[in-house]
């Protein structure tokens, strides 16, 4: 029987090989379709279940962190006796950056979307950036580049590996910029050219490796302008150099003793949290990346804690107002939303 069996195993392979290629090629058979979609819900299922996993670790970070900070607050009220005297002022500082912030993130969109030979009018642009900001942060695993992503591919005809290499370049730029600025506060220039050296060399690794992979690069519109590099490069270091300001007004309206160069360490540490981050605004990421790289920015836990409070704060509320600019210029009607989620 056990021979029997082992005999029939070849001609199994075979009627399954069969079947397999007569599916392929007959795909638009009335017979044939409804296995092909049942194997293809197969696999949207299997994918949706490791977004679910990835939604119960974001879930069960917030919560984490959400007694983390609880806890901390319960054993050390003087932190929250700061908070309560800050100044109004400097939350109103701290939203009127975070609109500067967004003008820049306008100028980085249009930039990588003219590296895929490409452009959209500045008020579509501030829309889509308007929109995809709010979804990134109160939508799921942080989708505000899936969405810009699928727009511009419907709307625009944007390649949708064209506009992921354009955004490579970009994010390999925010590295290289965010690890100077992790050791250029407080270690040698040496150590701040190594770390720049090292972040260049594996981004050009990532993007090289992204290229090769291509199987059509006939299709491509991407082309490297000198031009649209140099301002995407500019605008990028300039949106790292605000981040570094605007944490330095949080730290400093928690410890006046808190130096530029020490927020500017707290800026590239915060900004790495955002590569492998699940939840909103990199919630509980964000934060373990400051309390784990305390010896470059020597910023202690508390002032984290506290600063990051009047940060998340701070940002809700501008997304409050950028909210009501959203719904008052109706982006989604004009942009067509709704009827891209149904196509």
């Amino acid at each position: 029987m056990k021979h029997h069996l082992e005999a029939k195993m070849p001609l199994q392979r075979s009627v399954k090989l069969v079947l397999v290629d007569f599916a392929i090629r007959r795909l638009d058979d009335p017979i044939i379709q409804p296995c092909y979609t049942a194997t293809m819900l197969g696999s949207l299922r299997r994918w949706m279940a490791r977004k679910h996993a990835q939604t119960v670790v974001a879930v069960l970070v917030l919560l984490l962190t959400a007694s983390v900070f609880t806890l901390f607050f319960i054993q050390n009220p003087q932190y929250f006796d700061q908070l309560k005297e800050i100044s109004p002022w400097v939350v109103v500082a701290i939203v009127a950056l975070y609109g500067v912030m967004t003008v820049l993130l306008v100028g980085v969109y249009q930039f990588t979307l003219r590296l895929c030979g490409k452009r959209l009018e500045l008020r579509e642009n501030f829309l889509l950036t308007a929109y995809s900001s709010i979804v990134n942060f109160f939508g799921p695993l942080q989708s505000g580049p899936g969405v810009r992503a699928v727009y511009l591919k419907a709307r625009h005809q944007v390649r949708l590996r064209d506009y992921t290499l354009a955004t490579l370049i970009y994010y390999a730029l925010f590295a290289f910029f965010s690890a100077v600025f992790l050791l250029a506060g407080n270690r040698p220039w040496w150590q701040t050219l190594l770390a720049g050296l090292a972040v260049a060399g594996f981004s050009s690794f990532v993007i090289r490796w992204f290229i090769r992979r291509d199987k059509s690069p006939s299709n491509s519109q991407f082309h490297l302008r000198g031009r649209v590099l140099f301002a995407l490069t500019v605008v990028t270091f300039l949106q790292v150099a605000l981040t570094a300001i605007i944490y330095f007004v949080e730290l400093r309206a928690i410890n006046p003793d808190i130096g530029l160069g020490q927020a500017i360490s707290y800026a590239g540490a915060a900004n790495f949290a955002l590569f492998v981050s699940l939840t909103p605004g990199a919630i509980g990421f964000r934060e373990a990346f400051l309390v784990f790289s305390q010896n470059l920015h020597h910023v202690s836990t508390g002032d984290i804690f506290a600063a990051s409070l009047i940060d998340r704060g701070s940002y809700v509320i501008f997304l409050a107002i950028l909210a009501v600019i959203v719904a008052a210029t109706h982006a989604k009607d004009k942009l067509k939303l709704s009827s891209l989620r149904r196509s």
